[in-house]
């Protein structure tokens, strides 16, 4: 105790060498919280916007279906089933769905699609579906009609209040033929999409593909990707064969690519900033121990043991990382929710591109406690690491040598 009481009246001494080497970690730490929160909410903000476009958080499938997603593969959700999903705390929605393919034909115009059965209340809470509609209107219950997407309608030449044809294979195999009325056309901001997806009405897509009450999927969400873990671990104690849980990490790999490869680029520029708070933090102790090798000999040619002078070092160099760790942390708080609630827009090639991929072209911010936590112990082991050179200064001293400097 007595040391570190004597390590920090020797702090100020020299006030404006530890200002310096302070304002160097608090501003270290600054830069990395706010480039840390920026990245890992840019990351959900990513996450939130493609699941919620189509995937969903989690979904259930026939085991076999994801690697083959045919009809043959659908399965009938049964009232256990749903009890089981809806039993699991974080599961906020249950989305189901019947996807196939079909051909669209118009006049002599033929153009293949995906075919996509929907709850149009449930798709909506997910997906926001109705938001895209350009031209007519969105499904209701029962409805017997059809939305397509921008890019096939304009390659099949139909606008809404138009009639569509739909040649496909049924679930038992048969050939299945139905015209529709066209109800709305959607224009999604991904161009894959708008070229080939088309919705029914979910009733309405069983009764096409003569698969009444089966279905190729069941959505689910959860309040954040936060929560897919927990979310996964439960649902995978508690459902297995016929059926298969997946996340949508394993269902959109491209995506979770693109996220490492920017957080491994974030990790070398948030090292290059490490580095250079480390040799601020070990030039000061280097100028600090230089400057005090008489003062250092004399204290230990009066008695002072060396493990006592080299622990009153070892406060004054955490004490100086404590300072400058805990100081930049209380400034970026503030500055951190003034970013949430401001998010910087993105503009450009790059905004298009993000558009493209229906991600929200924006730059979001977190207070998540990680992005706060980590830059605290990664500063504090730099601290602790560098603290060693007076530990060794001080065990390697002549004292007759520094009593001469």
């Amino acid at each position: 105790m007595k040391n570190s009481v004597i390590a920090w009246k020797n702090l100020w001494r020299n006030k404006r060498r530890t200002l310096i080497t302070v304002a160097s970690i608090f501003f270290g730490v600054l830069l990395a919280v706010v480039m840390s929160s920026m990245q890992e909410g840019s990351y959900s903000n990513m996450i939130d916007n493609v699941v919620k476009f189509y995937s969903g958080y989690i979904q259930i499938h026939d085991k076999e279906y994801w690697e083959n997603k045919t009809l043959y593969y659908s399965f009938e959700a049964n009232d256990e089933l749903y009890q089981t999903i809806k039993s699991v705390d974080e599961i906020t929605l249950v989305n189901p769905r019947l996807e196939s393919y079909a051909l669209a034909s118009s006049e002599d115009i033929t153009q293949p699609a995906i075919i996509v059965g929907v709850d149009p209340e449930k798709e909506e809470q997910l997906t926001g579906l109705s938001k895209w509609i350009i031209d007519g209107e969105f499904l209701s219950n029962n409805d017997e009609g059809i939305l397509l997407s921008a890019g096939l309608a304009k390659n099949l030449k139909v606008s809404a209040n138009d009639t569509l044809a739909l040649l496909s294979q049924g679930y038992y195999g048969n050939t299945i033929a139905e015209l529709f009325p066209v109800r709305g056309i959607l224009d999604f901001p991904s161009p894959e999409l708008n070229k080939r997806f088309a919705y029914l009405e979910l009733k309405r897509a069983q009764e096409f593909y003569g698969a009444e009450g089966m279905l190729t999927s069941l959505v689910l969400m959860v309040d954040g990707y936060k929560d897919v873990k927990a979310a996964m671990d439960d649902l995978k104690t508690k459902i297995n064969s016929p059926y298969s849980v997946m996340s949508w990490d394993e269902m959109q790999p491209e995506l979770v690519q693109v996220i490492e490869g920017d957080r491994a680029g974030g990790l070398v520029m948030k090292a290059i900033l490490y580095m250079i708070i480390a040799f601020g933090i070990l030039g000061t102790i280097m100028m600090m121990i230089a400057e005090r090798r008489k003062e250092l000999g004399v204290m230990v040619a009066v008695g002072m043991q060396k493990y006592k002078l080299a622990g009153i070092l070892f406060y004054e160099t955490m004490f100086m990382g404590l300072i400058g760790v805990i100081s930049g942390i209380l400034v970026s708080i503030p500055i951190v929710i003034f970013m949430i609630h401001n998010p910087i827009p993105i503009t450009g090639d790059a905004a298009i591109a993000m558009k493209d991929m229906g991600i929200e072209p924006v730059m979001m911010f977190t207070a998540a406690p990680k992005v706060f936590l980590n830059q605290f112990i990664t500063v504090l082991v730099i601290t602790f690491l560098i603290s060693f050179y007076p530990l060794i200064s001080v065990g390697r001293m002549i004292v007759i040598k520094y009593l001469r400097d």
